[in-house]
């Protein structure tokens, strides 16, 4: 007798579903004979075929699921039970793939093949590919496998036919589209660029207000940004520019609300912080066009902004080159994860021995002493002793103050000794760890990139992959993919009968 305490696993809210979960075939087929609903879904909307999926015993799960379909046979006229959607959408094969359960996945695989013909060792396979292929599909096995955070998921793409699909969508469509994305990416960041040099700017015509003031051009006016000819083809540039963020936007806003916040920035698969860079590039483009239409002094701040992030964007694209990719993902690991919790720890020693110099200088000649004259600079110049850009500043020819040795000495002690060497121990760790997955991850990668591009670009100019099932009388619906193994077939063939003859001999 089982004990319910004792069950390691979901075994959902029916007596039928309990005991195919336990193995008991005698009990199944005893509920079934006598009325059980083989169709009945708990309160997650799965059925049967669902927590089979979800056993540890992968063997007899396969074994169970093949016994509890062979009595959905006669009630077809119901739809098939094993595409059955739970309340997620995903139905028993799709769930397989989401919890990267590989034998599942492969037995299921297996029940889906059709063997067009055989001749000695030669086997000509069809393989299903519905509920597989992005194309037309909004929540394709491909793009749950990107989107889940489950590393075992990432192994289904190393599996037939799913290795085989991705490998045709990228090298046939995906890889030259992407090739061509970044290239005209490239030159609109040259574009807006050129547009930034040549930004409109005229010569001071006021007196300087302080002696420290060094500023001898300003920001134009409106009306006096786009007069002569120059201005005419900068403001060209410009519009480009201007439309190319619009553009940015009304392609990344729809997949934040498809995919969710939280997996859209925070999945490295899917380019996490790299859709944070090029969105808030975008914005800061949309802020300097509002400034500069509004004659408001100050543009310069977005416009830095938005150079460094839209050429950091470049990195983006290194996913494309299989040399590139995996180093492209222990940059992001490492920027935005160890560079990210460091920041914190940096800001709060910034901070404080920052007052602290600000103070200690307050009352000195900023002639003799000036890296610590007001408060930002301040901040700024202990930022580059943090980093030993610069050596502590000092002027033998007057007296430094006595607390400013004191001070320094302390700062130097944990900013040289403690924080730097912390950071790249934390770097030396993650690149460990991720050296491990990287490849794999790199993978999935151009899985997502691949299904990215067939979302955006119009359907005319990525065809279906694979072959419509009616040239093999499998249905009008039905599209099949046939596996190549990078081998002559007739090759295989010779050896074969070479060593039938050898053994008969």
């Amino acid at each position: 007798m089982y004990s319910l305490v004792s069950i390691p696993f979901s075994s959902g809210e029916h007596i039928l579903s309990f005991a195919a979960c336990v193995g008991s075939e005698e009990i199944v087929r005893l509920l079934i004979k006598h009325g059980a609903n083989i169709r009945a879904q708990d309160a997650l909307g799965n059925t049967v075929l669902h927590l089979l999926v979800l056993q540890p015993n992968k063997i007899f799960a396969c074994q169970m699921y093949n016994f509890i379909l062979s009595y959905d046979k006669n009630k077809r006229e119901l739809g098939a039970l094993d595409l059955i959607p739970n309340n997620e959408g995903l139905t028993p094969f799709k769930l397989a793939g989401v919890e990267g359960n590989t034998v599942m996945f492969q037995h299921l695989m297996q029940n889906r093949k059709h063997i067009q013909w055989t001749f000695g060792p030669l086997v000509s396979t069809l393989y299903d590919l519905t509920e597989i292929d992005s194309w037309g599909d909004d929540q394709s096995l491909l793009e749950l496998i990107v989107t889940t955070k489950k590393r075992e998921a990432r192994r289904i793409l190393d599996l037939t036919p799913v290795n085989e699909l991705v490998s045709l969508k990228w090298n046939k469509y995906g890889r030259p589209y992407f090739c061509i994305l970044a290239l005209f990416y490239v030159l609109y960041m040259i574009c807006f660029t050129m547009c930034c040099v040549y930004r409109p700017l005229k010569c001071r015509q006021s007196n300087k207000t302080h002696e420290r003031d060094n500023t001898i051009y300003i920001q134009k006016l409106l009306q006096e940004s786009y007069v002569t000819p120059e201005d005419s083809l900068r403001l060209v540039g410009e519009l480009i520019t201007v439309i190319g963020a619009i553009i940015i936007l009304i392609l990344e806003i729809p997949d934040i609300f498809r995919v969710g916040v939280t997996k859209y920035f925070g999945q490295t698969i899917l380019g996490g912080p790299f859709h944070i860079i090029i969105i808030t590039y975008a914005c800061m483009i949309l802020v300097t066009m509002v400034m500069r239409l509004t004659s408001t002094t100050g543009e310069v701040v977005p416009m830095s902004f938005a150079l460094v992030l839209g050429w950091c964007n470049v990195m983006y694209f290194a996913r494309g080159f299989q040399m590139l990719g995996p180093f492209t993902i222990m940059i992001q690991k490492m920027i935005f994860g160890d560079l990210m919790r460091f920041c914190w720890l940096m800001a709060v020693v910034i901070l404080g021995f920052a007052s602290a110099f600000y103070v200690i200088f307050q009352t000195e000649n900023p002639d003799e002493l000036g890296h610590f004259y007001n408060y930002p600079i301040a901040l700024f110049s202990t930022f580059e002793l943090f980093l030993t850009i610069i050596d502590g500043p000092a002027n033998y020819e007057v007296d430094l103050p006595f607390m400013y040795c004191i001070t320094y000495s302390a700062f130097a002690v944990i900013a040289t000794l403690l924080m730097l060497n912390l950071l790249i121990a934390m770097m030396g760790d993650t690149h460990w760890r991720v050296a491990h997955e990287r490849d794999e991850l790199w993978r999935a990668q151009v899985v997502a990139t691949t299904v990215m591009l067939e979302r955006k670009l119009p359907q005319c100019l990525w065809p279906r992959s694979g072959i419509c099932g009616q040239e093999y009388g499998l249905g009008d619906l039905a599209w099949v993919l046939q596996p190549e193994d990078g081998q002559d077939p007739w090759e295989n063939y010779r050896n074969w009968r070479w060593k039938r003859l050898w053994a008969h001999t």
